[in-house]
């Protein structure tokens, strides 16, 4: 709003709104925001995230294994500072480690962050992949060897020179083994539905992705799973609609479209079209540093990659080598930003500070990061 106001004719917001709001695009991927928030608070009203959670960590015997899935599998509902969610789990599991409270905080934080790289139905991911023109498998794929080294920088960080963690009775957990992996397997349904109707109508080749049908189709399939699994009451659907949660994540999706065609009628990516042209500026460190930028001073994934590549569209053009950068640029810079509500919340819960849990995170960017530009380099 401030920068229409300021580098916008005021005559043209009007326009800029209206061209806005009746986007093909930014329609699809703002239904299928609401859709993604309403799966989430539906999985929570119905419990079958408890279920979900409870049944995985009755199957996995160690404890170092169930604090790194437990917050990646939370994570899969996008709901802002859903850290908290997963810390009662990993905290009574890293008691049986001995853990420090900085510690038991940086797992929690890390692992929840794991899989959003690669989550197809993340609402950063489907933002990014929106407006620049690519699809979500694509960046996706890009994305899944950084995601690994994610996943084993965060073990080798956070259980370093620990003990062998204890096992559980072997026993009991055979004689339970197939009744938690059922249960598992139903709580998990709707949200591996969602994922493999998306992903298979982002590969089909029929240009669902461009206008973003895919995940709001995919979204659509998983709600009716998750009703008819969950045989959840009218009463109870409707109780995520009284939540203002659910529609500030959906007009946070519409903002982001907003800033970027906000952005383009106040000619912000020509003022760095200037420095790219005249070779001031390489172009890496521009998706570098802008996007990280912006995310870690908004604390927002959507706003910072919205705003960056509006700037960047007047610059380059878009592929999935350099959205990949981008996306992971601003992801890492939203990660380690101190207005992360995920952080805020995590921090205050296992009562540490901001401080104690950075030395953690900082080396664990450092070397996502690395990992990011490898890929950029060599792919």
């Amino acid at each position: 709003m401030l920068l229409a106001l300021i580098g916008v004719e005021w005559s043209r917001i009007p326009a800029v709104l209206y061209a806005t709001s009746v986007d093909q695009l930014t329609v699809s991927i703002v239904l299928a925001t609401f859709g993604i928030m309403l799966l989430s608070q539906l999985y929570k009203e119905t419990r079958l995230i408890n279920r979900m959670s409870e049944s995985l960590s009755r199957i996995i015997n160690n404890p170092k294994i169930v604090i790194g899935v437990l917050p990646a599998v939370l994570g899969l509902l996008p709901v802002a500072g859903g850290a908290l969610m997963s810390a009662p789990l990993v905290d009574s599991e890293a008691e049986k480690l001995e853990l420090k409270p900085e510690r038991k905080a940086y797992l929690n934080l890390w692992f929840r962050h794991t899989i959003f790289p690669v989550y197809p139905i993340s609402q950063f991911l489907i933002i990014t992949a929106a407006l620049t023109g690519m699809t979500v498998t694509s960046l996706v794929l890009r994305q899944i060897p950084v995601v690994v080294v994610m996943v084993l920088v965060g073990y080798v960080i956070g259980f370093w020179k620990l003990p062998k963690s204890r096992c559980k009775d072997e026993t009991v957990q055979r004689s339970d083994s197939r009744s938690n992996l059922k249960g598992f397997l139903v709580a998990f349904s709707p949200i591996l539905a969602t994922i493999v109707v998306a992903v298979c109508l982002g590969l089909s080749g029929f240009g669902l992705s461009k206008a973003g049908f895919d995940v709001l189709i995919a979204i659509v399939v998983g709600l009716l799973v998750l009703i008819m699994i969950s045989k959840v009451t009218f009463p109870i659907f409707l109780k995520p609609f009284k939540s203002w949660g659910i529609y500030g994540i959906t007009a946070a999706a519409y903002g982001a479209f907003l800033l970027r065609n906000t952005m383009d009628a106040a000619g912000i990516s020509s003022i760095f079209k200037t420095l790219v042209t005249g070779g001031n500026v390489d172009i890496v460190i521009l998706l570098v540093f802008i996007p990280m930028i912006l995310a870690f001073m908004t604390g927002s994934p959507s706003g910072g990659v919205a705003a960056a590549i509006s700037i960047l569209a007047g610059v380059i053009a878009f592929s999935s080598k350099n959205a990949s950068l981008i996306y992971m640029s601003a992801y890492l810079g939203y990660t380690m930003a101190p207005t992360h509500l995920c952080r805020v919340f995590t921090v205050d819960y296992f009562k540490t500070t901001l401080g104690k849990v950075y030395k953690y995170v900082i080396p664990s960017i450092l070397a996502t990061y690395a990992a990011t530009l490898a890929i950029y380099v060599l792919f």
